[in-house]
């Protein structure tokens, strides 16, 4: 097969009309200023925060086994349930905040530093835990030295 001039001319001229098509499309995309309605059951702000902390905390703990030994349980609907909403209901709110980045952010902001405060928080106990723990084992090792002396004493004198 062989390709004339005038359609080569046309394949390139419809390559860069559909380059063109695609990056109008793909900017016209990204800069859109679309205003989604408001839910008429938005999650306030306030909640939304709580929701996705409990949320991200929930997902982390998906492939942690359980007291019950199990892997990939999925606590969304326990989340759900925790706060009186749907999933539907989620999801409309969720993507309301995510169409106002400004707010979006915040709120995201406030999970971010609520995570960091819950595990410095954790860190302090275990920290603490360990710390008891090991005092605890000094302290059994200095009473069994003690009762290993005493024992040895009195079989001396025995």
């Amino acid at each position: 097969m062989v390709i004339k001039a005038k359609d080569y001319y046309l394949i390139e001229q419809m390559k860069k009309i559909s380059y063109i098509l695609f990056f109008g499309i793909f900017f016209m995309g990204c800069t859109s200023n679309t205003i989604i309605k408001k839910p008429d059951h938005l999650i306030p702000e306030k909640q939304m925060v709580d929701l996705l902390t409990d949320m991200l905390i929930a997902s982390g703990a998906e492939n942690i086994k359980n007291s019950g030994l199990e892997r990939n349980v999925n606590y969304y609907p326990l989340v759900f349930e925790k706060y009186g909403i749907d999933s539907t209901q989620f999801k409309e709110s969720n993507y309301y905040y995510t169409s106002r980045i400004d707010d979006y952010e915040e709120i995201l902001k406030k999970v971010d530093e609520r995570l960091k405060a819950m595990k410095k928080e954790l860190d302090n106990k275990i920290q603490l835990q360990d710390s008891l723990k090991n005092d605890s084992i000094k302290d059994l090792r200095q009473n069994f030295k003690k009762k290993t002396k005493e024992l040895h004493k009195i079989d001396l004198l025995k």
